[in-house]
C-alpha cells in the first residue's frame, strides 16, 4: 500500500531500529545542520578556493572527536571513521564549490559574496555528508559501525580540471571498495530519492575550432576563403557526420554554443572560431571520440580551403553507476525513507566529476529530492534553493548506505 511520505520523507509505521536511532539524533541535530547549510550558502567559495569551507567542516569533525585531514592546498578534507578487519573502506563523497552566479534571493542566508552563489546544491551535499559523518561517529562510539567509512569533501567539481583527481592523489580512494554520493535534484520533490543503474550523467568535453583563410570583399568571394561559410559548414556538417560514425546508443551530442567571425557586413574575415561541447553516455565511445571529431572537422574544412586548428579538451567521463552499488543505494534509501520514496532517476546530459572515482572503484550517485512545492527551479539558477528537510533525508539515506555497504559481501 502506498503511504504518503511525511515531512521527513519516511513512511508511517517504520520499525527499522536504525531509523529510531536516527530519529533521536536528528531531532537533536537537524536544526544545527540546517544552520551549517545556511552558513555555507551565505559564504560560498569558487572552485579551487574552498579553504574556508574545508576549515569549517574540519573544525566540526574535530569537535566530534574525529581526525580530519586537509589535503595539500587546504581546500579538501578526508576523514576516516571506524575500523575495518579486512582493510576495506566505504567512501562517501560531497563537493563543496560554488558558482560564479549572483544570488538574487531575499533570504537571511543570501550569499554575502558578490557574484558567487551555491546555485547547484553543493552546500547541501556538504552538510549532508557532515551530518552523516557525525552520526557514523556516534554509532562507532556505541560499537554499532561494522566497518570503516571515509568522508571525502572535494573541491572544484564545477571547473576543469576538476577536483576528483586531486582528491584521489591525496589518497581518497586508498583501500576503498566502493564510493557513493548524492546530487540535489530540484525536479524531484523533497522526500524522494532517484536511483539508476548504468549511465546517469554524460561525459562532457570542450571543443574549439579556429579557422584562418584569405579574407576580402564580399563582392568577390571567389577571390577569398569564405571563412563565415566555412564556419557554418563546421557547425552544420560536423555534428551530422559524427552522428553517422557513432552507434546511436552512445547518446552523443555535439552542440556549438558560440561562433565568432568578422565585424563588417561587406568584409570576409581572415579568422573565426566556433566553440561547443561534446557529451555522451558511453564510456568506450568517450575514449575514441576526440580523434574522430578532429578528423571529421579537418575533412569538412579542407573542402572550403580554410586552415583549421582543433582544440579538444577532455572534461569528465560519464557517471556509470555500478549495478550492485546502485542496488545497495536503493535498498538503503527504501530502508531509510520507505519504498515509495525510491524512484528511477532520469539520465542527464550534464557532466559530473564523480565519474573519475567510478573509473577506479565501483560506486553509485543518486538524486536527492530537494524540490519545494509550487516551484520550478533548475540547477545553476541564481534563485535556486531547496527544501531543507532534504538534509535530514540525505543523512538518513547515506547512513543506511554506509552501513549496508560495509556489510555487503559484494565489496
Amino acid at each position: 500500500m502506498y503511504v504518503e511520505p511525511g515531512p521527513s520523507g519516511r513512511e508511517a509505521g517504520s520499525s527499522d531500529p536504525l531509523s529510531g536511532v536516527l530519529d533521536g539524533w536528528l531531532q537533536t541535530h537537524e536544526a544545527e545542520l540546517i544552520g551549517v547549510r545556511r552558513h555555507l550558502h551565505a559564504h560560498p567559495e569558487l572552485s579551487g578556493f574552498e579553504q574556508g569551507t574545508a576549515n569549517h567542516i574540519a573544525e566540526r569533525l574535530r569537535a566530534a572527536g574525529l581526525e580530519p585531514r586537509l589535503i595539500p592546498g587546504g581546500n579538501g578534507v578526508l576523514c576516516d571513521i571506524g575500523d575495518s578487519e579486512d582493510g576495506r573502506i566505504v567512501a562517501l563523497r560531497a563537493d563543496m564549490d560554488a558558482l560564479p552566479i549572483t544570488d538574487p534571493k531575499d533570504v537571511p542566508y543570501r550569499s554575502t559574496v558578490e557574484g558567487v552563489c551555491h546555485a547547484c546544491g553543493h552546500d547541501v551535499h556538504t552538510t549532508v555528508l557532515l551530518g552523516t559523518g557525525l552520526m557514523l561517529a556516534e554509532l562507532h562510539r556505541r560499537g554499532q559501525l561494522p566497518g570503516r567509512v571515509r568522508l571525502v569533501f572535494q573541491p572544484s567539481e564545477e571547473k576543469f580540471p576538476s577536483g576528483a583527481p586531486v582528491m584521489m592523489r591525496a589518497g581518497a580512494l586508498d583501500d576503498v571498495s566502493a564510493i557513493y554520493a548524492f546530487h540535489c535534484d530540484p525536479k524531484l520533490p523533497c522526500g524522494m530519492i532517484g536511483v539508476r543503474s548504468g549511465p546517469l550523467t554524460a561525459a562532457s568535453d570542450m571543443l574549439e575550432v579556429q579557422l584562418r583563410g584569405r579574407g576580402g570583399h564580399t563582392s568577390r568571394p571567389h577571390l577569398t576563403t569564405d571563412l563565415v561559410h566555412a564556419l557554418s559548414r563546421v557547425v552544420v556538417d560536423v555534428p551530422a557526420l559524427l552522428d553517422r560514425r557513432l552507434d546511436p546508443r552512445t547518446g552523443c551530442a555535439l552542440v556549438f554554443g558560440a561562433i565568432n567571425a568578422g565585424s563588417a557586413a561587406n568584409a570576409i574575415p581572415q579568422e573565426g572560431s566556433v566553440r561547443g561541447t561534446v557529451r555522451m553516455l558511453d564510456r568506450d565511445a568517450w575514449k575514441t571520440v576526440p580523434d574522430m571529431v578532429t578528423q571529421i572537422i579537418e575533412d569538412v574544412v579542407r573542402a572550403t580551403g580554410a586552415q583549421a586548428e582543433v582544440t579538444y579538451t577532455r572534461g569528465v567521463p560519464p557517471v556509470v553507476n555500478d549495478r550492485v552499488a546502485t542496488a545497495v543505494f536503493a535498498g538503503a534509501a527504501a530502508a531509510a525513507l520507505g519504498e515509495s520514496a525510491v524512484v528511477e532517476a532520469p539520465v542527464s546530459m550534464g557532466g559530473e566529476d564523480f565519474s573519475w572515482y567510478l573509473e577506479q572503484v565501483p560506486g553509485a550517485m543518486a538524486r536527492l529530492g530537494v524540490g519545494r512545492p509550487g516551484e520550478q527551479l533548475d540547477l545553476h539558477q541564481g534563485d535556486f534553493d531547496v527544501d531543507e528537510r532534504a538534509i535530514a533525508n540525505g543523512v538518513r539515506v547515506l547512513v543506511h548506505t554506509a552501513l549496508a555497504a560495509c556489510g555487503s559481501a559484494a565489496y
